[in-house]
């Protein structure tokens, strides 16, 4: 019951269908999301089925993005050199992989976004507490959407939900973001993470 209401709550903060008078206008939100490159923020992810996963986010711009899940999952996604690599803490294969570009992420992780450009944008509504913005790859709808939602003042990106090419979505609730935070190239290197993991069994 309490995985169903929270999916249910994530889902609703996304998709709620507000007012337009107090929402962020897109230029300001595509300044914000262009005026840091690292980032980090815990996390709190409700899955396609209900079930609640927690972690850390790091943020490294452009292209660059690792989740790591907390016990008992303890998985690991890394997005890197073009690819999103899914590490299954249990198994002892490489792990699955897929071009950052077919998957909605990849909007937020550009190196410069414009969320202006032609029929990205499919939906822009808010409020005066938060503004929601989906978005799409014009050229490939087919890959998903994302839905951001924003607070403003300053303008912050508080959770997405990201709906694949199959119709499932999972919602990512954030923590405080902290911005300008040192990273290492390492953590967003999926050849040199396989290698360990697989040298390691």
């Amino acid at each position: 019951m309490m995985k169903r209401l929270a999916l249910g709550l994530a889902l609703w903060a996304a998709a709620a269908a507000p007012g337009l008078a107090d929402r962020i206008p897109l230029p300001a939100i595509s300044a914000y999301l262009n005026s840091f490159v690292t980032a980090e923020a815990d996390f709190t992810q409700v899955n396609p089925d209900g079930s609640i996963s927690t972690g850390r986010l790091s943020i490294n711009r452009p292209g660059r993005a690792r989740f790591e899940y907390n016990p008992p999952n303890e998985g690991l996604v890394i997005a890197g050199g073009g690819q999103v690599a899914i590490f299954d803490a249990k198994s002892n294969q490489p792990p699955e992989q897929y071009p950052l570009a077919k998957t909605p992420l990849n909007i937020i992780l550009e190196r410069n976004v414009n969320l202006s450009r032609a029929r990205m944008v499919v939906g822009h509504d808010g409020d005066a507490t938060s503004t929601r913005v989906i978005a799409q790859d014009p050229e490939h709808p087919e890959y998903g959407t994302i839905a951001l939602v924003f607070t403003g003042n300053p303008v912050e990106l508080r959770q997405w939900v990201i709906t694949d090419d199959t119709g499932q979505a999972t919602a990512v609730i954030l923590g405080e973001m902290r911005t300008g935070v040192s990273m290492s190239s390492r953590m967003f290197n999926i050849v040199q993470e396989t290698a360990e993991r697989m040298g390691g069994r």
